[in-house]
Parts: structure tokens; C-alpha cells; sequence
């Protein structure tokens, strides 16, 4: 007789446990820890991972084909770096209800129609719910089968004939092996279902592409047991009640890691959103105070958004600050840096900082917009409505040279843009470009300069 044990595992980080308590010692997060059976002794039978064992030359002439295809929408193969990859396990995470389930039907469909059969396994839609949320995006088609399982035994045969040219797996939570006594969704479970996909993806030389639910902390459930093992993670971005949705890579084994898709999201599906900038500063107001222009880069992509800063009277015993779309410890540093450097005094006021659209700046260039926007809020003087800002700042209150300056200047004259303040080093870097630029070496020169 085998012996089973059972074993406490934290579905945040993965680390595993002796006995249950109400706090993870690893992660040090609460009310993450998750039983299930530990088989200590008997036979672990598991297939091999590839169909052959023999080592190759890496010069190998005659390579598996590695045609990437297309999913039909422009945002999405430049986020896949080109386009869906033979053989390739992709992890798509998302909030419920962001549009994980509709971007990947619409993806399939479009293959279905362009290169052959697509596989669609629903764990958590009967057939009748698929097909009709199928019909309302309009992507019904022959060729794109549907598959209403949660058994890994009963997907994997429909797999491994390596008869579709794309298979998802709506979601991976819902997927389980009878090898494991634990719950779907476990740690267990999720990490033994990614491993066999894995496997499949390979031998077959199918492209898999798993949905993920994410957590209340905002990453994928079971995230670093999945993570380190597929190709590609793509995270669904946006606020519910709003319809601008992003798709963000972040991790890519086969393209950059900094692009993003930009998505609109209607009755009848997702669209593209071939001009981005466009549609962030569609609403932006004129001669208002607390805004400012910034042309940031998204991987080769120049991105003109809208940073809005508000400083007011601080009517509680601490003044608040309120990020989002920055990062606050960035935030900070600047506040310190106006103080400092600009004799501006936040101290004993609430500070608001919103990047306009839902886009996350995580770029150092975006500083000078920010400090300009809180500068220009403070003193309730409007920024240039034909200035565009760019430039890292330093601690003594230096702007720094960033990269990309010929880009960002280039797109911020596509949009009418006539002036666009820069870090002066940058000047070497954007000889004739479409708008004069306005170097600057300190930050005070930076604000007089954009509050003219």
C-alpha cells in the first residue's frame, strides 16, 4: 500500500508547508495556504518531455518550422513579437470579465478561417453558453471546434494527434488531473496540467494558449508556478466600466518584453486601436492646470499620454497621496526634488497624480512630465497646450538624457505639437527633427519654461 501524506501549499509563491497556519512564512501572505495529498511512495509515471532524446547540433539545418501566425489583429502580433509561434505555451492573465475569453475567440476565429482547425477547450461554459457568446462576436466558423472538458485525460488525445493549429485552454484553473487527489485550481493541479501542455506543445509542434484568473494582488493565480515555465505571459489590463483595454507582455522567449496592444472593447468584440495617442489625448482639456503632455515609448512604439496632477489643501492631520499609473516611490522622489530644488512646498498638501487612459508609465522619462503637472497644479498656472515634455530627473534637480528623443519628437509633431521640452544632453540625438526642441539642464528651468 502507498503511504499518502498531505502538504500545506501557498498558491501565491509556492512554498510548502508541514502543517496550516493563516499566514504564509515565505510570502508573508494571509489565507493562501492550500491542502492536498502528497503521494510519498509508488510510481510517478509521467510520459517523456520530448519524443526523441538524442542530442542535436544547434547548427541543425533542418529545423521544425517556426512560420509565426498571425492572429489577425495587428495589436496582438505585435505584443507576440510577430505573431503565435509553432510549439508555443502562452499564458493570458486577466481581471473576470476584462475580455481574456473574447480576445482568444476572436484570435481563433481568425485562424480557423486563415490556416485550419483551431481547438477551444471551455472548462467553464457548457457547449450551448460558447457557442452563443460565439455567435454574438460574430465568429462562428467551421473549421473552429469546440470542446466543453475539464479532464486532462479526455483534452490531451485531441491534442497529441497534432491535428489544429492553435488550441486554448479557457483557463487553465479549470483543468484536472486524476493523478492529483487535490481540487482544480490548486497548486497542485494547475502546476501538474501547465507541466502535461507543456509536453503536448512541444511533441506537436501545437501552439497552446492557456487563460489565467488573477488574483486580488493582481497577478496570475499560482503565478510563479506558471510563469518560469511557459514561452510567453501576457496580461489583459483595464477598468471594468471603461471600454480601452491593454494587452501587455511580460515575458516573451520569442519578442520584446516592452510592447503592448491597445483594444476598445463593444458589444460585438474587441477592436484595435491603431492610433493610440490619438485616442488618450481625445479628451484632454486646454488651459486647464495640472496637465502635461509626455511621449512615452511602449518597446518601438512612441505613446503620446496625458500625466494629470492635483495639489490641494490637506484637511486631515497627514496629507494624502493618491498614485495611480506611476509609481509612488517615483512620485515621492520628485515631490522631494520640487521642495528641494524649486522651493515648491507639498508637505502639508494632498497630492493626486492619474495617468490619463488607464496606460502604467514605468519609465524613468516620464519624470519631467510629472513634475511639471504638479508644479503647474500647485501654482495654478496652465502648461503650453503645444508643449511636450520629456526627461528623467535627478536627485540635485539635474533632467536627464533619455533614450528615444528623435522618436517621441517625432510623434509629438504628428499631433500638432510645436514645442517639446527635452533634457539638453539629448540634443546630440535629434538633429533635424520635425520640432524645434527646448533644452533644458535643471528642473526649475524646465517649469518656467513649460508655465510660460
Amino acid at each position: 500500500m502507498t503511504k499518502t501524506k498531505t502538504r500545506f501549499v501557498c498558491h501565491e509563491c509556492g512554498a510548502v508547508q508541514a502543517k496550516w497556519s493563516g499566514k504564509c512564512t515565505t510570502c508573508s501572505s494571509w489565507n493562501t495556504l492550500e491542502e492536498e495529498e502528497l503521494q510519498e511512495e509508488g510510481a510517478h509515471t509521467r510520459p517523456a518531455f520530448s519524443a526523441t532524446t538524442a542530442p542535436m547540433p544547434v547548427t541543425d539545418s533542418t529545423p521544425a518550422s517556426t512560420t509565426r501566425l498571425s492572429g489577425g489583429m495587428e495589436e496582438f502580433d505585435r505584443v507576440m513579437g510577430g505573431g503565435v509561434v509553432p510549439g508555443s505555451l502562452t499564458l493570458v492573465g486577466g481581471d473576470p470579465g476584462i475580455g481574456k475569453s473574447t480576445l482568444m475567440l476572436q484570435v481563433s476565429h481568425h485562424l480557423a478561417a486563415k490556416a485550419g482547425a483551431v481547438l477551444y477547450v471551455s472548462g467553464e461554459e457548457s457547449f450551448d453558453q460558447a457557442r452563443l457568446r460565439a455567435g454574438r462576436l460574430n465568429t462562428l466558423h467551421e473549421r473552429l471546434f469546440m470542446l466543453t472538458e475539464t479532464h486532462l485525460a479526455a483534452i490531451a488525445p485531441h491534442i497529441s494527434q497534432g491535428e489544429y493549429q492553435l488550441v486554448v485552454i479557457d483557463s487553465i484553473q479549470s483543468v484536472y488531473t486524476s493523478r492529483l487527489a487535490a481540487a482544480p485550481g490548486s497548486v497542485g493541479q494547475v502546476r501538474e496540467c501547465a507541466n502535461e501542455f507543456m509536453r503536448l506543445a512541444k511533441n506537436t509542434h501545437t501552439p497552446i494558449v492557456m487563460v489565467g484568473h488573477v488574483t486580488k494582488e493582481g497577478v496570475v493565480a499560482g503565478p510563479r508556478l506558471l510563469e518560469h515555465l511557459v514561452d510567453t505571459v501576457l496580461y489583459f489590463e483595464g477598468e471594468g466600466r471603461q471600454a480601452l483595454r491593454v494587452l501587455r507582455a511580460v515575458k516573451n522567449r520569442f519578442g520584446s518584453t516592452n510592447e503592448i496592444g491597445v483594444f476598445e472593447m463593444h458589444d460585438t468584440g474587441l477592436s484595435e486601436v491603431t492610433n493610440p495617442s490619438a485616442l488618450f489625448l481625445d479628451e484632454r482639456p486646454l488651459g486647464v492646470s495640472g496637465s502635461a503632455v509626455f511621449p512615452g515609448m511602449e518597446g518601438a512604439r512612441p505613446l503620446l499620454v496625458e500625466v494629470q496632477a492635483l495639489v490641494s489643501d490637506a484637511h486631515a492631520g497627514s496629507p494624502r497621496r493618491t498614485i495611480t499609473g506611476v509609481n509612488p516611490n517615483r512620485v515621492a522622489l520628485l515631490l522631494a526634488v520640487l521642495e528641494r530644488h524649486a522651493g515648491l512646498r507639498f508637505c502639508d498638501r494632498d497630492v493626486f497624480v492619474n495617468v490619463a487612459g488607464g496606460i502604467r508609465l514605468d519609465e524613468p522619462a516620464a519624470d519631467l512630465a510629472v513634475a511639471t503637472a504638479l508644479a503647474s497644479s500647485l501654482l495654478g498656472t496652465p502648461v503650453s497646450s503645444k508643449a511636450a515634455i520629456f526627461g528623467e530627473v535627478g536627485l540635485s534637480g539635474e533632467v536627464r538624457a533619455v533614450s528615444a528623443a528623435r522618436q517621441r519628437i517625432r510623434e509629438a509633431a504628428k499631433f500638432g505639437f510645436s514645442r517639446c521640452i527635452i533634457p539638453g544632453s539629448c540634443m546630440r540625438d535629434v538633429d533635424g527633427a520635425d520640432i524645434t526642441p527646448e533644452p533644458v539642464v535643471k528642473i526649475v528651468d524646465a517649469i518656467k519654461i513649460a508655465l510660460e
